[in-house]
């Protein structure tokens, strides 16, 4: 996942940073960074730093906005374009580094600051969004571009810089812009009180177990619940709790089918047990409130809002591509369910496989299909060489290297790289956070505290890079041993990170692609993790130093498909429902689950043995992730990512340099241009779903085309040429 950070979103993120025992008499926020390579100087900044840094970042940001509609002069796209991508800069580094250390390290004294913040920010994003006199100036620049004689960069940039005016409520009458400057500030502290609930719910659930209860639990699973519970003080037990590294092990191997209805039942209901961190209403605030931002802008529902501003254009074209993949995935996990059915019933013959029995009985499948187990994999995929295959693998591709670097970082566990070019010039810093902690969202992503850009000088601004998870953690036995899953979320992440640290994008305002466009760097990234010819250079068992046996690389690929239908169920399952809600046109209040189960399982046909990915009260992607009507992204964009490792299999070599230039450039464009039209200049046709479809096992790889030269394409009529 990838955490996007721009002043335009600054306002509904959740915010915050480090220990209290700091020295506060300077805030390091008011003068330039003098640490190694511009890192934030986490060893000097406290919460106490944040409100005095984002009161002066905005009376900088009002002054030098104040000078843009005071200049006298003819709106030019220096005086007007320019001046305002330059203004702020303050106030956005100041956020990127509140926004990102929140996610990461939160506590009660930050949560409490989000809530004085938000406020203050969402007004001044308003402000400036709406203010009738800047936007009569950008108004005159983009009436007359045609005259301008500006190039591809500088016109992309007024018409951006135009867009989000008239998307920020510009073109509002005053009372509508009140109305929208009321409801901006409620999402935003809906977003805070969501996301606080939910991090409550992850941290509240304790599942104390003896060594009784532990039957069928590998051993590295039952070492990191020791180590929880001596952690909490409870020594001789075993904790188990909703952080994903400790609860699918029990879900998965546990031969308690009581245990692992109960975790996984906890799991579900997280913010909706009718106590104080209950999101069932939040949901309801956050529909209603986005229904009614979307009917002020002219649209239909939010639904329409979002969609517009990206590659899909419609919620029409998202619903396309997600109910063709629907029926097919369905059937698919339907005859999963039956061979899983026929093993549940020789342990239960009266029973009804639950949704808690899947991950169980998958596993005892593929031991029975393939005879495979995570257990046979996870030692040859400690996370020390994972992280070397990720860093092999760009130096493959892209010649770039990383060295260890001791710069400032916000927590003990935290590690930095440099990365160096290839012609070892400074491209960047990278962090890699990996391992739960009570102060952690769950999850993975990606985002930066220093962003790329150009100074005033013309030079360089290196990103800083961060990348956070959520993984297996190490024991006194055994280095962090990962799940496929979780080393493939390191290739994930990562990618997200190459396209942070390619970027060289000349106007601040040209970052951000579209949101469809986001995980395609990342999800790309993934199509090496476990091919052969990559696993023989990373996948070494932690104790013997041995490659990965030929043979257990066969059994895994040959398990490739495995579960495929429960996995592309579940993911477009939550797709669909977030459509669902965010398509609603005229709010009134709703029951949460019912709504969810009338769209999935009465209109679609979800069976109940499979819930949707994410569940309403805890769908953080959509209410406090910047995904709302979004979480297709991650489909749109595997249509892409697979595709184009096709050009990298076309060229008869996955680490083909020429290839990987070519995929650099459309990273380093960054919003420069529309995807689309980015996506075409690297692939040299339209993007063709076959690939994705394939690797989701349902339909099969066409046979080659007769002829090289002309190789049959079936490009997706869904996605839509670039709006002019």
């Amino acid at each position: 996942m990838k955490r996007i950070v721009s002043f335009a979103t600054l306002a509904l993120l959740m915010f915050g940073s480090c220990t209290s025992e700091k020295k506060t008499a300077e805030n390091p926020f008011f003068s330039a960074w003098d640490t190694p390579y511009g890192v934030p100087p986490f060893d000097r900044i406290v919460p106490a730093h944040f409100m005095p840094a984002f009161e002066r970042g905005i009376s900088l940001h009002d002054a030098e906005i104040d000078a843009i509609v005071g200049n006298h002069d003819e709106p030019t796209f220096e005086n007007v374009i320019l001046a305002y991508d330059r203004s702020g800069r303050m106030l956005s580094q100041v956020g990127l580094v509140f926004g990102m250390l929140c996610e990461a390290e939160s506590s009660e004294e930050l949560r409490a600051l989000q809530e004085q913040a938000m406020p203050l920010l969402t007004a001044h994003a308003d402000k400036i969004g709406m203010n009738a006199s800047l936007f009569e100036k950008v108004k005159s620049v983009y009436d007359r571009r045609r005259e301008l004689g500006l190039g591809p960069d500088e016109s992309r940039l007024l018409e951006k810089t135009y867009r989000s005016f008239v998307r920020s409520g510009a073109l509002l009458d005053e009372a509508q812009k009140a109305r929208l400057k009321e409801i901006n500030e409620e999402l935003a502290l809906v977003s805070v009180k969501f996301g606080a609930n939910l991090l409550a719910e992850n941290n509240n659930f304790v599942l104390e177990l003896t060594a009784d209860d532990l039957d069928g639990i590998p051993s590295n699973a039952r070492d990191l619940a020791r180590d929880k519970a001596q952690e909490m003080g409870r020594s001789g037990k075993y904790v188990f709790t909703l952080h994903k590294p400790s609860m699918l092990p029990l879900l998965t191997y546990s031969k308690r089918r009581d245990l692992r209805e109960t975790v996984y039942k906890a799991y579900l209901g997280r913010g909706s047990h009718g106590d104080e961190f209950d999101n069932r209403q939040l949901v309801n605030d956050f529909v209603r409130l986005r229904a009614e931002k979307a009917h002020l802008l002219g649209y239909p529902s939010y639904a329409a809002y979002v969609t517009d501003d990206q590659m899909a254009g419609t919620p029409a074209a998202v619903y396309s591509l997600l109910n063709e993949i629907w029926t097919p995935a369905l059937e698919r996990a339907q005859g999963e369910l039956a061979e899983m059915e026929e093993l549940f019933k020789a342990d239960y013959p009266d029973g009804e496989f639950a949704s808690w029995d899947w991950w169980y009985y998958a596993e005892k499948l593929r031991k029975k299909n393939y005879s495979l187990d995570e257990e046979m994999l996870t030692p040859y995929f400690s996370l020390e060489n994972v992280q070397t295959g990720v860093f092999f693998l760009a130096n493959r591709l892209y010649g770039i290297t990383f060295r260890p670097v001791a710069v400032p970082v916000y927590h003990s566990e935290v590690t930095a790289y440099e990365v160096l070019d290839a012609d070892e010039s400074h491209l960047g810093i990278v962090y890699f956070d990996y391992f739960p902690r009570e102060g952690k969202s769950q999850g993975a992503w990606c985002g930066y505290y220093v962003e790329q850009g150009y100074d005033d000088q013309g030079a360089r601004i290196a990103p800083v890079v961060s990348i956070v998870a959520n993984f297996t953690r190490p024991t006194r036995n055994t280095p962090a041993l990962l799940t496929l899953d979780e080393a493939g979320t390191i290739f994930h992440e990562f990618g997200h990170a190459l396209h942070f640290l390619f970027h060289d994008v000349k106007y601040r305002g040209l970052s951000e692609v579209e949101g469809d466009f986001v995980e395609l760097p990342s999800q790309v990234m993934e199509n090496w993790a476990f091919e052969p010819e990559m696993l023989k250079h990373y996948a070494v068992h932690y104790r013997t130093d041995e490659v990965i046996p030929a043979a257990l690389v066969e059994k895994l690929r040959r398990s490739t498909l495995f579960n495929q239908g429960f996995a592309t169920t579940e993911l477009i399952a939550a797709s669909l429902s977030d459509m669902d809600i965010h398509s609603i046109e005229h709010y009134e209040p709703f029951d949460v689950e019912a709504f969810e189960r009338h769209a999935l399982h009465e209109k679609r046909g979800l069976i109940p043995q499979i819930e949707p990915r994410y569940r309403y009260p805890y769908f953080s992607h959509i209410f406090d992730g910047g995904y709302s009507a979004g979480y297709y992204f991650y489909t749109w964009a595997e249509v892409l990512d697979k595709d184009a490792f096709e050009a990298f299999r076309q060229s008869g070599d996955l680490f083909d340099k020429q290839t990987a230039a070519r995929f650099r450039r459309l990273l380093s464009r960054g919003g420069s241009e529309d995807g689309m039209t980015l996506y075409r200049t690297f692939r040299g046709q339209d993007p063709d779903k076959t690939a994705m479809l394939v690797a989701r096992g349902l339909m099969e790889r066409p046979a080659p085309a007769p002829e090289p030269d002309s190789l049959a394409v079936a490009p997706i009529e869904e996605l839509p040429a670039p709006k002019e």
